[in-house]
């Protein structure tokens, strides 16, 4: 339990810093979310609400589709995914 809190925590800490890069944000949000996946499977496997973890990792998994179809929409549209070219949109 420990180990999953700290490691909540540094990609906690990464998706705070790494605002740079799209790509970067995503891979630190998806280990936020399989380390939160991993204390309600936890805490489930002492109380009965499976049904929850599993709307939870469903919700998890589209969020994770979204990410990536939004990342390669951006790429495709701005040839990177850098925060920085987003400001200057052509028209």
């Amino acid at each position: 339990m420990v180990l999953l809190m700290g490691s909540m925590l540094i990609f906690l800490f990464s998706f705070i810093s790494k605002r740079k890069h799209l790509l970067a944000t995503l891979l630190s949000l998806e280990g936020l979310m399989l380390m939160i996946f991993g204390v309600l499977f936890w805490v489930s496997s002492m109380v009965s609400f499976s049904n929850f973890v599993l709307i939870f990792l469903t919700l998890t998994a589209c969020e994770g589709a979204l990410g990536l179809s939004l990342l390669v929409s951006l790429v495709r549209t701005h040839g990177g995914d850098n925060f920085n070219s987003l400001n200057a949109l052509q028209c």
